[in-house]
């Protein structure tokens, strides 16, 4: 069964896609959390890093440099941003789907 994550890049369910590349994508958080609250999301439905093997290490690299990306397109650059996965239900994981939090827009306690 395909995840809430893949359900929006197909199109089934509602979610606002501010990129997308071969390898992820990446959209606004629908419970913002900071100013500036994206998800990057592996295309791939790798469940967390706990599940991810040798061959997702490009794919692993390739979200961060994607975030890097994303955060210098909204100037967060020079403030500073923070990036979050969380792993597993005691970790604050509500999407069995690998992504990453980049959070920017205030400072982060």
């Amino acid at each position: 069964m395909a995840s809430l994550f893949t359900k929006i890049l197909k199109g089934e369910i509602p979610g606002e896609i501010v990129h997308e590349d071969e390898l992820c994508f990446a959209l606004k958080d629908i419970d913002p959390k900071a100013p500036v609250h994206l998800l990057i999301i592996p295309k791939k439905e790798i469940q967390s890093i706990a599940h991810s093997e040798k061959e997702d290490q490009a794919t692993l690299g390739h979200l961060f440099l994607v975030a890097k990306k994303l955060a210098h397109g909204l100037g967060l650059d020079s403030e500073g941003y923070r990036l979050v996965t969380n792993i597993g239900e005691n970790g604050g994981q509500s999407v069995p789907h690998l992504h990453v939090h980049l959070l920017g827009g205030r400072p982060m306690g």
